[in-house]
């Protein structure tokens, strides 16, 4: 088609850091959420949204993807979802400070539920959760480039790395560096 193939490859890191950085963003919000509320209520309300998670944990994250964006069709949007869907149980299981002393010390003082999930639980994890959003945009980069590569993904005019590869197949024997470059 004429097209400055490098011109391409850069465009397309756009779209994958954009998306990637999204998906976890809606993930880390809603599985942050999630796990907060688990961690500082406990009892049943922990087990219930815990299990829901360990159920969401047994499905590899790449194949519920698959699930929800072949269910849904392959919009933006759905693909955005369906990443973010896919990482939100790990994002659930990272906070894990209910019996700390400064959380007994909030509540003996008198504070709220509201303040001491989002005063003390949630800037107390952020060590952790910083380090899982790292490693998670990696991951759902690699998760989009992977479902474009399927035709599931962003479709095929636009720019995008998994979608490069599918198309440069055909021509990997003669023009190897069309299928080299974007794998990279």
């Amino acid at each position: 088609f004429g097209r400055d193939m490098l011109m391409r490859i850069l465009w397309a890191i756009r779209s994958s850091l954009f998306m990637g950085a999204l998906s976890i963003a809606l993930s880390c919000i809603v599985g942050g959420l999630l796990g907060a509320i688990a961690g500082y209520y406990g009892g049943k309300l922990d087990n219930v949204i815990m299990r829901i998670m360990d159920v969401f944990l047994a499905i590899p994250s790449m194949l519920l993807a698959i699930a929800i964006v072949a269910a849904f069709g392959t919009s933006l949007v759905n693909v955005l979802l369906a990443i973010g869907i896919s990482y939100v149980p790990t994002f659930a299981r990272i906070l894990t400070v209910k019996g700390q002393e400064y959380i007994e010390a909030a509540k003996a003082v008198g504070a709220s539920d509201f303040r001491i999930i989002f005063k003390y639980i949630l800037p107390n994890s952020m060590a952790p959760i910083i380090v899982q959003v790292t490693l998670g945009v990696a991951g759902a980069i690699l998760s989009i480039a992977g479902l474009s590569f399927l035709g599931l993904g962003i479709q095929p005019p636009t720019p995008e790395w998994g979608a490069m590869l599918s198309g440069a197949r055909s021509y990997i024997r003669s023009s190897w560096h069309i299928t080299v470059i974007p794998g990279l």
